[in-house]
């Protein structure tokens, strides 16, 4: 069976497409960084509050940033996340999806805000009440602290910096998220 040039077109383009989507949502997790298990996603859920991350475009200039997480009807997990821009005075919400990359006891998740892109959202540190959270992105790029409250004890802040910097974040380079203003 011959193609005719509009179908090998079309087949080209779809397996080009098919690559860029590959590549362009890679869901991978930081050299020597390792997932949480065993993991209980139940315990998991909930609000958190930002206490530090790595900035990057989508979550410029904003404070207050919260992010709530709740099972959907399709059996992944709503993602809330907040936050007010204190230059433009005005609040910010993206709503997204994450699934598990493997088994639901590995807290090694993928996350997407913007259709079939994906990437990596590796929960690397959490404590036995899952009250405070350590996150790894995709790579040395992302990577965000979380609390159940708008602070974080000393000792927590320490050994989170401590393991950040032990994987290669340049633990300077993190925004330390403000609570305490109103707007």
């Amino acid at each position: 069976m011959k193609l005719k040039k509009w179908q090998f077109a079309l087949a080209a383009g779809v397996g080009a497409a098919a690559v860029a989507l590959k590549f362009t949502s890679r869901v991978s997790i930081p050299r020597c960084a390792v997932p949480v298990k065993p993991f209980d996603k139940d315990k998991y859920l909930g609000k958190w509050y930002e206490i530090a991350r790595m900035d990057f475009k989508y979550e410029k200039n904003l404070d207050n940033v919260t992010a709530t997480y709740s099972l959907r009807d399709d059996g992944l997990i709503k993602v809330d996340n907040k936050g007010y821009n204190y230059v433009k005075n005005e609040w910010k919400q993206s709503i997204g999806k994450a699934k598990f990359v493997d088994d639901p006891a590995t807290a090694r998740l993928q996350v997407s805000f913007f259709g079939p892109f994906y990437s990596g959202y590796n929960i690397i540190a959490v404590d036995p009440n899952y009250r405070y959270a350590l996150i790894a992105g995709n790579d040395l790029n992302y990577m965000w602290i979380l609390s159940r409250e708008k602070t974080i004890p000393e000792s927590v802040k320490t050994g989170y910096l401590d393991k950040a910097k032990s994987l290669g974040y340049d633990v300077n380079k993190l925004v330390w998220d403000k609570h305490d203003r109103l707007y």
